[in-house]
């Protein structure tokens, strides 16, 4: 595992550490590849995250997470945001984890914006109330913060079927 910086409007904003697992299986190594970014002083409103990729041809899911700590060093950390996207379903499933404890799940939406192969251009807006989503420029939905102190949220992680192009 190394670390690497990548650039943004935010300046060093986020550090990204790549986790691939050496396989001779070229597709498991695809899949096993992930984003792990930290979010210097961590999240506040006005704030904006940016996640820019190209969906696999074949995708089963992707995750987006905003937790107090990478997921994978202390797996009951706090999670504000869980993004979880599902193309069989056609479902963008929200949630939060507080004190070990999954919340109720969020998945109601006007329309599902991914499509296979396809790239897209993911916002994570945070206000002072919800976090907003919005896809190719389109609001998708919001979720209300229910970790109380979004400072805390300060790991970003992306993973799924997908070539991650940017994150700012």
């Amino acid at each position: 595992m190394h670390l690497r910086h990548t650039g943004s409007r935010f300046g060093s904003l986020f550090h990204q550490k790549e986790h691939p697992e050496k396989n001779k299986n070229k597709e498991r190594l695809k899949i096993q590849l992930s984003y792990i970014g930290e979010i210097k002083g961590g999240m506040r409103p006005s704030m904006k995250l940016v996640v820019m990729g190209i969906v696999d041809k074949k995708p089963k899911s992707i995750e987006v997470t905003l937790s107090c700590k990478p997921q994978g060093e202390d797996a009951e950390a706090d999670v504000g945001l869980q993004l979880k996207v599902t193309f069989m379903d056609k479902a963008v499933q929200r949630n939060a984890r507080l004190a070990g404890k999954w919340g109720p799940c969020e998945n109601t939406l006007s329309f599902f914006p991914f499509a296979p192969g396809e790239a897209f251009k993911m916002e994570i807006v945070c206000e002072h109330q919800q976090f907003r989503i919005l896809v190719d420029g389109q609001p998708l939905c919001g979720f209300t913060h229910r970790v109380s102190k979004l400072a805390s949220l300060t790991a970003l992680r992306v993973f799924g079927d997908l070539q991650l192009t940017k994150v700012a």
